[in-house]
């Protein structure tokens, strides 16, 4: 495969039809290796030697919208400091658009050894136990939807639950309830017109993990307060695959 040197900007991955270009931004790392992921779970990691103001980059050419990858970051270990870096934990892209897999709650996504959590870094492959990033297509043809445009002083803004809202609404299909296309749905939009809403406010949206507790409880984050991807939509609400689209 062909490494170009890429460029530190934008960070996360960028298609630009050709190729994708990754970059990385970490004050504390040493070195930074590129993985991507195969259908199968195979890895094939790529060391980043290019480095642009604390951003660790690269472009990759022929690289594709839904390759999926992560990060190992080599560094100190040094948790009094704030610093646990751990090469044997495959890290997300705090810039993914997308995002696939849950998080499996084992000792292996710990970065320390689960009975010294101040003593060594953990050697446990975290691999196949962790969420993966995507790389996304920018290119989209949106048709002949335009903004609304709709002036500040008519608009009237709705935040609603996409799983909560669609799975209760008894004209969205079975196969639509609980995601995104439910919310699309001519159903949803003609209640929402006739409650007077303009716009919708998704909470939560950004890709979020259940936390430990919860799990063992039996629970689940209900309301997503535990963001692992800010700019990811959250993949449980997808109708067409696990990568949040």
């Amino acid at each position: 495969m062909e490494v170009w040197p890429g460029s530190a900007y934008p960070l996360g991955a960028t298609y630009d039809g050709n190729g994708t270009n990754f970059s990385l931004f970490s004050e504390a790392a040493e070195r930074v290796e590129l993985c991507l992921l195969g259908k199968k779970g195979q890895e094939r990691r790529i060391e980043l030697e290019e480095v642009t103001a604390l951003c660790w980059h690269a472009y990759l050419p022929g690289v594709e919208p839904g390759q999926r990858y992560g990060f190992r970051v080599h560094g100190p270990w040094r948790p009094e400091d704030g610093l646990r870096c751990n090469p044997d934990k495959l890290l997300l892209d705090p810039y993914a658009k997308a995002v696939c897999g849950t998080l499996k709650w084992n000792e292996s996504v710990f970065s320390h050894r689960v009975d010294e959590p101040d003593g060594p870094p953990s050697e446990l492959d975290s691999r196949g136990s962790v969420p993966l990033s995507v790389v996304t297509n920018p290119f989209f043809d949106w048709g002949d939807d335009r903004h609304p445009r709709t002036p500040w002083h008519e608009t009237v803004v709705y935040e609603l639950h996409t799983k909560g809202f669609t799975t209760t609404h008894p004209d969205i299909p079975d196969e639509q309830q609980g995601t995104y296309a439910g919310l699309a749905h001519p159903a949803a939009i003609e209640h929402l017109r006739g409650l007077g809403v303009t716009a919708v406010e998704l909470q939560p949206v950004h890709q979020f993990v259940d936390e430990h507790a919860l799990v063992e409880a039996g629970l689940r984050n209900y309301w997503g307060y535990n963001s692992i991807a800010y700019l990811a939509p959250h993949n449980g609400y997808s109708a067409s695959g696990d990568t949040g689209g």
